[in-house]
Order: C-alpha cells, then sequence, then structure tokens
C-alpha cells in the first residue's frame, strides 16, 4: 500500500474528537481493508482517553515500519455509536485489536501495545513470511 501512515494518523488524531469518526466503522470499511491491509482498531470510551493518545504517539514513531506491514489504524472512542466493529469486537474501555488480512482477529490487548510489539506479531504471521519472500524474490 502507498499510504502514508502519517498523514492517515494525523487525520485520525485531528478527528478523534468527532463522533461521526465512528460512522466509517462499518462492516463495509473492514470488507476494503481484506486482503490489503492489516487494520489495527483503538477503542476507547472517550476520545480524551489518554491511552488513546499515547498508543497514537508510538505508532506515529514507528510510521515507517507499520506502513511496511500496511497496517491501517482504525480509532472508535464513541460507544454511543455502536459502531460495527465495536459491536463485533466487543471493547470494554480501552482495548487495541490487531485484524489480519484475511480479515481474523489475530491479537487483542486492554492496553497500549508497543510497536516492538506489534511488529513481531506481524512478522511472524504466515501471510508477513509470504510477502517478506516475494520482496526478496523481487530485488535478487
Amino acid at each position: 500500500m502507498t499510504r502514508t501512515l502519517s498523514a492517515f494518523l494525523g487525520v485520525v488524531v485531528a478527528g478523534l474528537c468527532d463522533p461521526a469518526l465512528a460512522a466509517d466503522l462499518s462492516q463495509e470499511k473492514l470488507d476494503t481493508l481484506r486482503w490489503e491491509a492489516r487494520p489495527v482498531v483503538i477503542f476507547a470510551d472517550s476520545p480524551n482517553d489518554p491511552r488513546v493518545a499515547d498508543q497514537l504517539q508510538l505508532l506515529e514513531a514507528e510510521a515507517a515500519a507499520l506502513e511496511d506491514r500496511d497496517v491501517v489504524i482504525l480509532v472508535d472512542t464513541d460507544p454511543s455509536a455502536r459502531s460495527y466493529l465495536r459491536q463485533k469486537l466487543r471493547p470494554r474501555d480501552f482495548g487495541f485489536v490487531l485484524i489480519g488480512k484475511d480479515g481474523q482477529v489475530k491479537y487483542r490487548k486492554p492496553d497500549p501495545v508497543p510497536v516492538r510489539e506489534l511488529v513481531r506479531l506481524i512478522d511472524r504471521m504466515p501471510m508477513r513470511q509470504q510477502e517478506i519472500e516475494a520482496e526478496r524474490r523481487r530485488t535478487n
């Protein structure tokens, strides 16, 4: 994907207080990302939750590594909007969820996740191993 994660994070952070942001967390949105990206969904019960800001800061600091792994960040800080992802994943308070390119939940944590942990997790996935091998073949 040729999306710039830091620009995307800037949009997310700017829209964090916007209750309409959760409206884009639909099944259709998730379906468009399938086989193209690895969504990371960050949930909180309020846009003012400091864990959201901490998590976004961690992700933005390592934007290049996440972009290489086709990570897309989705944020839902409005429980009253009852977004598709919130209903499907049922977070309690703060939640970090990694969804694989196949659309399946690969990892959940109720606390902010260091990017190093996220990158290691993704790099062990079979699909990521195939991507790495394909990249090696292209460069040789």
